[in-house]
């Protein structure tokens, strides 16, 4: 996975998490973004690390690579569990999801 991360309109790197606890399984994220997000076994989407493991640490970040924050923004926003949150690393204010402002 590419380690440059998209920034927001004010420069700022962003990162990715998923709750598992509101995924429906749709697997809309990994439609539009399989380099950061899959389903596992369980039918749960994850956020995938730089090695393409998936973290499956409840809370788990990885960072939104720069060609992909169109796609992982679009995830969030066609989500149907509502459970994919993009923040700011700086300051962890969501940015895309359903706590963005």
């Amino acid at each position: 996975m590419n380690v440059q991360q998209r920034t927001s309109d004010g420069g700022e790197a962003l990162e990715v998490w998923i709750d598992q606890d509101l995924c429906t399984g749709d697997g809309i994220c990994a439609q539009y973004a399989a380099e950061v997000f899959e389903l596992d076994i369980d039918g749960l989407a994850y956020v995938k690390g730089a090695d393409d493991e998936l973290l499956q640490a409840k809370g788990a970040t990885t960072p939104v690579p720069l060609p992909l924050l169109t796609d992982v923004a679009d995830s969030a926003k066609e989500c149907p569990g509502e459970c994919i949150h993009v923040r700011r690393v700086s300051d962890k204010v969501e940015v895309y999801g359903p706590d963005a402002s």
